[in-house]
């Protein structure tokens, strides 16, 4: 059954390296486009199709997933030049795994709609450790019909699924989840240091956490991590910036204030701009140790 299913990806970075290698490990057809080509490399090693356009994945696939930075990077590779669009047939799906903003996940949704293409919101959580097998955390919304024609690609690609009514319902979960993991990240970084300040070891700290009910996945793996000062990414902390940005412009549009993510975006924002962009989000420890310094 997988050998006829045609899937394209129009976004190779780590996160969609990983989906697409798992892809191709579970015998799917695989078809992919990345701006910067020398991403694809693996994918092609293993068997995928490298072409030159989002419009030549569409013509080869019946469901291609986006999984690019922004918004706009989803315009682009949608509606611009070469794009989806120029490739579109009866059939096509598009399933958006970037992490946008509701209200631009609706516009796009209706243009594509105008065009006669289904599109399904489908972000995920987990990186790509847990990407390469198939245990990702997959919130979906829009057309349930749709949605179940592809599910069991979607059940390759994520170990829980969960499957909302309404476009742009999965992307606003998304930003929700998100803000949590920014204030979890910020909540260590700074009990860390408070520790540091007072020359106790905050590995302390961090195993009588992980034993009481307050601990988390990132208390107890990337924390212990962060004390040694590892921030190999799985997740930038300037993608987690353009996030917790997304986050704050949607609560704006809602009419609701959300004042511990509005300092959170300062905070992330002069990180980024001092040169902590490339690290790992949990990399927010090293800005705060160096504002710190004497």
């Amino acid at each position: 059954m997988y050998l006829i299913r045609k899937i394209g990806i129009v976004g190779t970075g780590m996160l969609g390296n990983a989906v697409g290698l798992h892809l191709l490990q579970s015998g799917f057809n695989l078809t992919v486009y990345n701006r910067t080509k020398e991403k694809t490399i693996e994918l092609e090693n293993k068997g995928a199709k490298i072409v030159n356009s989002p419009k030549e994945v569409a013509e080869n696939s019946e469901l291609i997933i986006i999984i690019v930075k922004d918004a706009e990077a989803v315009k682009e590779i949608s509606f611009g030049d070469n794009g989806i669009l120029k490739g579109k047939h009866v059939g096509l799906t598009v399933a958006d795994m970037s992490t946008i903003s509701p209200l631009e996940s609706k516009n796009i949704t209706k243009i594509f709609s105008e065009h006669k293409i289904m599109k399904l919101d489908t972000p995920v959580m987990g990186g790509p450790n847990l990407a390469i097998l198939g245990e990702l955390v997959l919130i979906a919304s829009g057309d349930k019909e749709t949605f179940d024609k592809f599910k069991d690609v979607f059940e390759e690609i994520a170990s829980k699924i969960f499957f909302l009514e309404g476009n742009g319902t999965a992307h606003l979960v998304k930003l929700s989840l998100n803000l949590q993991i920014t204030m979890l990240a910020l909540a260590l970084s700074e009990g860390i240091t408070l520790m540091r300040s007072a020359s106790v070891d905050p590995k302390i700290f961090l195993d009588i956490l992980n034993s009481t009910n307050f601990k988390t996945g990132m208390s107890e793996n990337k924390a212990y991590k962060m004390i040694q000062g590892k921030f190999d990414s799985t997740f930038t902390l300037a993608n987690l910036r353009k996030d917790i940005s997304a986050i704050t412009e949607t609560a704006k549009v809602f009419g609701v204030k959300l004042p511990m993510i509005e300092k959170a975006d300062e905070m992330y924002a002069e990180a980024v701009t001092n040169g902590f962009g490339k690290l790992d989000y949990t990399g927010i420890l090293a800005y705060i140790k160096k504002i710190n310094r004497p």
